[in-house]
């Protein structure tokens, strides 16, 4: 039982040690590359606004693949890009209502799924991040988004980190004390368990001695009172 135990204890260790280093990943790869996280070619991304309702919406958190052939593009899909909302270079992920093609070069005309009228202005290939993948999960990009403050970062990463480590530490250091205590030979443990057993018949013995004089007192007592 307590093996079993230490190896759930290890695994749920480990499982937690994963996740906080994919997490950070996540994080500095995100700081290195625009604010947009890149792990092996997907993104994730926290939703930012409803304009995409009922596809997902605010707080949902999607995956998005970078876009190997811009000529893949098709009427219909969903792609995250760069735009200018308010005067901020955002990223926005919409879905393509149009294709504009011209010579060997193309653009395309964005709109939410909630919104009523197409994107004002046309998405340039080079302004494309990636195309979601049809993967979601509901309001999971506001979890994302404080794992990415100091916050939760500390919370979240850094505190699971030092205790996995302060568990590792000791369980070597109680595997050290197991290697220095002296190591019983075979005729040790056999000597132990003949004076385990000796000591156990000794009291089996006494308990037994002491039933028999209480019984012989009871009986001269009775005997006692008869004359």
């Amino acid at each position: 039982m307590k093996k079993a135990l230490s190896i759930i204890i290890n695994i749920i260790a480990w499982v937690i040690l994963l996740f906080a280093l994919l997490i950070t990943v996540l994080v500095f790869s995100s700081s290195r590359n625009g604010d947009t996280a890149d792990l092996f070619g997907y993104i994730p991304l926290s939703v930012e606004s409803d304009s995409m309702k009922p596809t997902f919406k605010k707080g949902d958190l999607i995956v998005i693949k970078e876009v190997e052939d811009l000529y893949d593009l098709k009427k219909g899909d969903v792609i995250t890009y760069w735009t200018i909302i308010d005067g901020k270079r955002v990223k926005n992920t919409h879905r393509i209502a149009e294709i504009n093609e011209e010579g060997n070069s193309r653009s395309f005309i964005m709109k939410g799924d909630n919104n009523s009228v197409n994107d004002e202005d046309p998405v340039l290939p080079g302004d494309i991040i990636g195309k979601w993948n049809d993967f979601k999960i509901g309001s999971a990009g506001k979890a994302m988004d404080f794992l990415r403050t100091k916050k939760g970062f500390f919370i979240c990463i850094v505190v699971p980190m030092i205790l996995f480590f302060l568990f590792e530490r000791y369980k070597f250091i109680v595997t050290l004390i197991e290697v220095k205590k002296p190591k019983l030979t075979e005729a040790d443990e056999e000597e132990i368990k003949r004076k385990a057993i000796e000591e156990y018949l000794a009291e089996q013995q006494k308990q037994a001695g002491g039933a028999d004089n209480d019984t012989t007192k009871a009986e001269e007592t009775e005997a006692e009172s008869k004359e």
